[in-house]
């Protein structure tokens, strides 16, 4: 399975997350939604989505929170010096929106397109006691509501491209590829050369055709 980095960067990059969100609303005093608009904006959202490890392990949770701000030309809050050791609503949104994005390799920005960040976090009750793959789970369904077609139909009609078209281009048979865009056969369960040979045929990347399994 593809994730967005390595997973030995994960508890970190969580941890990280999960702090920047909380500093931002509880220590910065702004809106969940504000705060979360300014990253989504930033270099630092691209470069957390890219799994660069200066942006997952590089900095502290405060130290990003102070980047984001700083970037979208916001007046620097007083020096951050107590941070609560307890898990905010904030902070375990972060956290967990951190491992749905590593999970599913998409940008913060594409999920959001189908779950706001106040969204996520007003499940916090009762998803906080919860395996995490119970919000992997229910984050999956609000996508499939959001995007019925296929990531990858979508990808083909971007590319203003026919099944046979890009059957011919891929060199994937006619009906698997049917069956990858009706979601009847799981593109992430097929060998790694087929994969990219469709990725190559519609020139984005391998993840953008991935549906949540």
């Amino acid at each position: 399975m593809i994730h967005a980095y390595a997973e030995n960067y994960l508890s970190h990059a969580r941890n990280n997350f999960g702090r920047m969100l909380d500093v931002g609303v509880n220590q910065f005093r702004l809106p969940l939604g504000k705060f979360y608009g300014f990253f989504l904006e930033s270099t630092l959202a691209r470069r957390f989505t890219d799994g660069e490890p200066n942006a997952l392990v590089g900095h502290s949770g405060i130290e990003l929170a102070y980047e984001v701000m700083e970037e979208h030309g916001q007046p620097m809050p007083q020096k951050v010096l107590n941070i609560p050791a307890g898990r905010s609503p904030e902070y375990w949104t972060g956290w967990a929106l951190a491992y749905y994005q590593w999970r599913r390799c998409w940008s913060f920005r594409e999920i959001n397109s189908f779950a706001s960040i106040e969204k996520i976090c007003n499940l916090y009750h009762p998803y906080h006691e919860m395996d995490i793959e119970k919000l992997v789970e229910l984050l999956d369904e609000w996508y499939h509501l959001a995007h019925p077609m296929s990531r990858l139909k979508t990808c083909r009609l971007e590319a203003n491209l026919s099944q046979s078209q890009l059957a011919s281009l891929s060199g994937i048979p006619l009906r698997t590829l049917q069956q990858y865009e009706q979601r009847q056969k799981r593109l992430d369960a097929a060998r790694a050369d087929s994969l990219l040979s469709l990725a190559q045929a519609l020139h984005c990347p391998p993840a953008n055709l991935l549906e949540p399994a």
